[in-house]
Formats: C-alpha cells, sequence, structure tokens
C-alpha cells in the first residue's frame, strides 16, 4: 500500500493539473470503487473548481468551490495517470514500470478546464472517493479521531512522549497506530526506528519518563521520522509492487533502505558487524539489527 511520502508525491504531481482548474466533464465508469461512489457523483463535480489540493494522512482532498471536498484514497493499487493535450508523454524516470496501464481499470477520468485529462486507474478496487461537506472532514468517518501529521507542526519529542506515555504495546505498533501518529507506514516505521536506534519490540512508554516527561530518545525519534519522510519525499517515494507516481515514474527511496526488506544483510553502520534481521508484529515484516536497536535504551 502507499505509504505518506507515496501520497505526497502523488499530490505534488496532480496539483499543476488540477488546482486552480474546474472538472469540465466527470466520466465514471462504475458504480463503486471499494465503496459505492457517492450519488450523483459525476454530476456534483462537473463544473466545480478545484480551490486546493492538500493531504491528511494518506488521504487526497481537492477543495472545491461550493464548500465540499473531494476526499481520495488510492487504496493498495490506485494511482492517477495525467495527460495534458499537445504535450508528449512524460519520461517514466530511471526506473521501468513493468505493471502497465490496462484501461479496463480506468475507473473514474476528470477531464480539466485546460483540457488535461486525470484518470483513476485501480487493478484491485481497494481505493475510494467521497464527497463531503469541507467544514465536516475533521469528524466524519473518514477522519474522526485520527492521529497527528508526523510532517506537520505537532509532531516533537514531547508530543510522542505525551502520546506513548505508560504505553506498554510495541514501539512499532505505537507509530503505526493512526490514532495516535496519522500516515506512517511499514517501511518508513522500520526506517526510523533503526536509525533511532530503538528496538521495535520496545515498550512504547519507554521513550518518556515515569512523569510522562520526553527522554532524549523522544526527540531524536521525532527529528528522525521527519528527516525520513522528507528523504523519501524529495526521492519520489519508495516503489514496491504496483505503486506509480500520477506521471508514471517510479520512486527511488527503496535504494536508499537501510534495513527494510534487507533480512541477512551485513548492517550498513560502519564497524557495526551485525546483521539485519526480521521478525513478524501483527502480521507486518520488520526489519532491524539487534546490535544498533537495543531492547533497552542505552
Amino acid at each position: 500500500m502507499p505509504e505518506l511520502p507515496e501520497v505526497e508525491t502523488v499530490r505534488r504531481g496532480l496539483e499543476p493539473a488540477m488546482t486552480g482548474e474546474r472538472f469540465a466533464r466527470v466520466e465514471q465508469r462504475r458504480p463503486d470503487l471499494r465503496f459505492p461512489l457517492p450519488e450523483h457523483f459525476a454530476e456534483r463535480l462537473t463544473g466545480r473548481r478545484v480551490e486546493a489540493l492538500s493531504r491528511r494522512a494518506k488521504y487526497l482532498i481537492a477543495d472545491l468551490d461550493d464548500g465540499n471536498a473531494l476526499i481520495m484514497h488510492l487504496g493498495m493499487s490506485g494511482r492517477f495517470i495525467v495527460e495534458a493535450p499537445g504535450t508528449p508523454p512524460v519520461e517514466p524516470g530511471a526506473y521501468y514500470n513493468e505493471i502497465g496501464r490496462h484501461l479496463i481499470h480506468d475507473h473514474v477520468l476528470f477531464e480539466m478546464g485546460t483540457g488535461a485529462r486525470v484518470t483513476y486507474n485501480d487493478v484491485r478496487r481497494f481505493g475510494f472517493m467521497d464527497i463531503l461537506p469541507r467544514a465536516d472532514l475533521a469528524s466524519s468517518k473518514h477522519f474522526a479521531g485520527m492521529g497527528i501529521e508526523p510532517l506537520g507542526n505537532e509532531l516533537s519529542g514531547e508530543m510522542l512522549a505525551r502520546l506513548f506515555a505508560g504505553k506498554i504495546a510495541p514501539l512499532k505498533a505505537a507509530l503505526l497506530d493512526q490514532r495516535l501518529v496519522a500516515g506512517l507506514g511499514n517501511i518508513y516505521v522500520c526506517e526510523a526506528l533503526f536509525r533511532a536506534g530503538l528496538h521495535p519490540e520496545a515498550e512504547a512508554g519507554t521513550i518518556a519518563t515515569p512523569t510522562g516527561r520526553p527522554r532524549d530518545k523522544a526527540h531524536e525519534l521525532a527529528r528522525i521520522i521527519r528527516e525520513v519522510l522528507e528523504e523519501a519525499v524529495a526521492a519520489g517515494g519508495s516503489t514496491l509492487r504496483d505503486f506509480a507516481h500520477a506521471d508514471g515514474s517510479l520512486g527511488y527511496f527503496q535504494h536508499r533502505f537501510r534495513v527494510y526488506d534487507r533480512e541477512g544483510d551485513p548492517c550498513v553502520t560502519p564497524g557495526c558487524g551485525g546483521v539485519v534481521q526480521r521478525l513478524v508484529q501483527s502480521g507486518r515484516s520488520t526489519f532491524y539489527c539487534e546490535s544498533c536497536q537495543p531492547r533497552r535504551l542505552r
């Protein structure tokens, strides 16, 4: 499933084609994706102008000029394809997209006022779209109870300590809990914990003192989470299985993985001598180095 950096990359790819432009025509080729599309979906969007295109966790949000918002989620294999009139296709980058695009999976087409076409393609149809009043988003079923943005101003050592204080759940599980920190996924949590020297099975509460104040590791973890995500966004995300960007290109960050999917490889930390190991937590693979990530804080 695309993680936060991949979704942010898609947002940036869609922004020039959609922001400030109207939906001249909307074609809905099926009644549902993962869930049924809203009633009169195409009619409600046709003629509306996109005032802004933002992201919340792994959701894309298009603010419309009538006070509503178009909510879009990529699911596992969703992708957007942007085709501008009179311009050649954008080169896909250095890494070839082996999946290709099958037109039978083009489910929603947005024709913008400029003549550009934005197509939502989804092989597995685990993505979804919804239309809600912008003012009601925070309390909606999609966003109610959602945690802080890891690229937002709220993320800090103090906030992580406050969220995790007293928790005996594994640190990795706490970071993946969308009610605490929204948008973090398996890949980037593995990478952040490795860089911070924190064991994925350590109790989440260990980064806080008994009174809930942040330990040094809490500040370090907050900084590294932001660092890893910003590096991944700059690299265009990571390409695993189905994911591709709005221009069809693939991400590069997978070539910078230090532990993820590197089971059995030597640890990249100079002088460590350890080997990357794998364990399963809540059905997900966790990659770590026992030498660099001790179970107890140093």
